[in-house]
This record gives structure tokens, sequence and C-alpha cells, in this order.
């Protein structure tokens, strides 16, 4: 009796275990399925990176000889042309002159001021002052830098391998700089580098984007998140990706029984371009067409023991 006992009492536990495992498993299946409606919209796909905004062309201007500043006359962030003087340098020998002319009176500096005149400092691009380094007063030798000057400012990317196929000269571009998210400045891409560079293991390519308008706040070493547009579409038919089953390379979907007389259908499609949200339709399906979606996933057609669907089969 007690053995008898025991393996009814084994049986009752598998049959629980059983019964439990059956139900989690049906729960598991179970999928809120919504009908969506083919709409027109507009598809965009880029290719996302950052970068660092940086100068396109870095002068640093360097003082043709040693001597000490007489004048300057613009700060940081001054827009400035080439030609234009940037500020006066005594040599050594005329600041010596001077300085024993001062001491001689008003009159006497005067003159020789006249007759030994400083050597300007030219900008040698159009562009803006980045860095100022010199004071009135300020001794230098030949190899200091007086200013630093840039022409542009542009983000400089790193693209990966795989996506640098994607990425062609003049594709639009759309940047916000983490100092200003709430600001977005568009662009367009500029240069793409023929060399790679491996960046912890990975084979980047450089990629210049050129801004269509540098705005003031924009500054040289600021971190920047780029989208690079590399197609559109629009006013396309679309559909949300997750209506879209993939067999055999064959795009399908289920055409829900508002559309067929009571039962819902699997049809075939062809499909165009994919955000990672919407789904281009290329043909298959018309406009105003309800679609079945599932909140989770829409099971593969090869699964038709287990897809509510397929006992209606496909619809010619």
């Amino acid at each position: 009796m007690k053995k008898i006992f025991l393996i009814v009492f084994v049986l009752l536990v598998l049959a629980a275990v059983s019964a439990v495992v059956w139900h989690r498993l049906r729960s598991a299946d179970k999928t809120d399925y919504t009908s969506v409606k083919v709409e027109r919209g507009n598809l965009k796909i880029t290719v996302a990176t950052t970068g660092t905004v940086k100068p396109q062309n870095r002068v640093e201007i360097k003082p043709p000889i040693a001597g000490r500043i007489e004048a300057v006359f613009f700060d940081e962030g001054a827009v400035v042309h080439k030609g234009e003087i940037l500020g006066y340098l005594s040599s050594t020998d005329r600041a010596a002159l001077l300085d024993a002319a001062r001491a001689k009176g008003q009159t006497e500096l005067e003159r020789w001021e006249k007759l030994y005149n400083p050597m300007p400092i030219v900008a040698p691009i159009d562009g803006n002052i980045i860095a100022r380094s010199v004071e009135p007063g300020q001794t230098v030798t030949a190899n200091e830098k007086v200013f630093v000057m840039s022409d542009r400012l542009i983000v400089q990317a790193q693209i990966d391998e795989t996506d640098i196929g994607r990425v062609k000269r003049d594709q639009p571009a759309e940047l916000t700089l983490d100092a200003y998210p709430a600001q977005t400045i568009t662009g367009r891409v500029d240069q793409i580098a023929y060399e790679a560079q491996t960046v912890n293991n990975v084979t980047m390519y450089m990629v210049d984007i050129l801004p269509h308008h540098v705005p003031d706040f924009m500054r040289s070493g600021m971190t920047a998140n780029i989208l690079v547009v590399t197609a559109v579409t629009n006013n396309v038919l679309v559909l949300p990706t997750s209506a879209v089953q993939i067999e055999k390379n064959d795009s399908t979907v289920w055409l829900s029984d508002q559309e067929t007389a009571g039962r819902p259908v699997c049809v075939k499609i062809s499909a165009g371009m994919n955000d990672g949200k919407k789904v281009e339709v290329i043909s298959g399906l018309k406009e105003g067409d309800m679609v079945l979606t599932a909140s989770e996933h829409i099971p593969e057609t090869k699964q038709s023991k287990v897809n509510p669907f397929m006992p209606f089969g496909r619809k010619k």
C-alpha cells in the first residue's frame, strides 16, 4: 500500500509540474494582435556616429623675428581677412633703441618711432582668431606662436568600415552638440578619408562634415552627435516593421479579416527601404489596407502548427 501511495503521489506531482509548464508555454505563445493601416509616409535612412569640432585649416602665426609686441588689434573669436594687420612687433634692435630714446624724452622717442617703423603681423588667411597668446609689451622669440587662425570649423567624424560604403560626398547631415543638445545644425559630407585608422581594433574612416552655417556657440573641441542621411523616400506606402515577416528571402504580411471577408490571409509583398521602425511597401498592398501586427512578434509563416492564421491558407 505504501508503494502504491508513493507512486500515486509521484504521478500527481509530475502532473502538476506538467500543467504549470504547459500553462506557461501557452501564456508565452499568446500575442496580442492589432490592425494597422497601410499609409503613406516618409522614410529616412541614416548612419549615426560621433565626432569632434575642429578647424578645417588651422594656421599658427609666428613672428618672423624675435622682438617685443608693440600692439595687438584683435581678440579671440574675431573675424579677419587675409592681409589684415593683427598687431605690430618691434625687433630686438628697435626695442632697445626705443628704450634708450625714451630715457632722453618724449621728443626723442617720437623721432625714432618715425624713423624706425615696427614690423606688422599679417593675417595669412580669411578666418577667425581662435587663439591669442600675446599682449602688448611681451617679448617673443621667432618660434613662439602669437595667434592661431582657422578658416572655418568642421566636424570630424569616425565612421565604421561597415557603414562607410553608404556614405557619399555632399550627403546631408544633422549635427547636435553635447553642450547644446536642443540646437540642430545642418551640414553636408565634405571629405571622406582614403586611408583607414584602427581605433580600439575597429577599422574607421575619418569623414569631414561641413556645417552650412557655423553658429556663434560652436567651439573647437566640442563633441558632436552626427546623423548622415544616406537615403530618403517621400510619400511612399509604409508599414511598421513588426507587421512584416521574412521567410526564405520573401516578405509577407497578414491581411486582417476586415479586408478578406472574415478571415486573415498571408500576402507576399515587395519591401523597400527600412529605417528600423517602418518599412516601405513597393507592391502587394494598397493604401488603406489593414494589416495585422503583434505587440511582441508576428509568428513566422513556416510555424504553421502554432500560427493561428495558417489554416486559412494564402492569398493567391
